[in-house]
């Protein structure tokens, strides 16, 4: 028996004796703090946003990288072939955004526009950082149409997050 088994087995059975006092200090602490506290305590423990409780999963995509577009894209397409009732959001900034805007090319040389579309038509929503159109000394004339336009796209997936109750997702 080496001594890290020795002292494994001794944490062990330490815990394992102490386990019945906490069990029963943490049920008197419990006990004795009033309702308002115990609601409280309970509310702090809650993370989840009231609209995260939505029966339509909703979640939002990161693009901050034109490299990564064709990935996301083909991402969301298979997403919503599982969830066809989800609402999903892809939001882009950096070179994540040149996806979006107009005569964008994939690789083969066709226009992203078809595949923004497709998924448009399916619900999606698109949104270019607006931070990242003024870095580039660009206005907002250069996004596909329907594809949205936010300040900061930091800003936007928290929002998202914090107070839509969407999922995140970058890759």
């Amino acid at each position: 028996m080496t001594l890290r088994s020795l002292v494994l087995g001794a944490c062990a059975l330490a815990l394992a004796a102490a386990a019945p006092a906490i069990a029963q200090s943490t049920a008197a602490t419990v006990a004795a703090a009033p309702p308002a506290a115990a609601a409280q305590d309970a509310k702090k423990l809650d993370c989840t946003s009231k609209d995260a409780a939505s029966p339509r999963p909703k979640v939002v995509f990161q693009v901050n990288r034109a490299e990564d577009a064709p990935l996301i894209l083909r991402f969301v397409a298979n997403y919503l072939r599982s969830e066809p009732e989800a609402e999903v959001t892809v939001v882009g900034y950096a070179s994540g955004i040149d996806f979006m805007l107009k005569d964008a090319r994939t690789a083969d040389g066709s226009l992203y526009a078809a595949q923004v579309n497709r998924l448009l038509d399916m619900g999606v929503a698109f949104r270019v950082c607006n931070n990242t159109l003024k870095a580039r000394n660009a206005s907002t004339d250069v996004v596909l149409a329907n594809v949205g336009v936010v300040q900061s796209a930091v800003n936007e997936i928290v929002r998202l997050q914090t107070q839509e109750g969407y999922s995140y997702f970058r890759h």
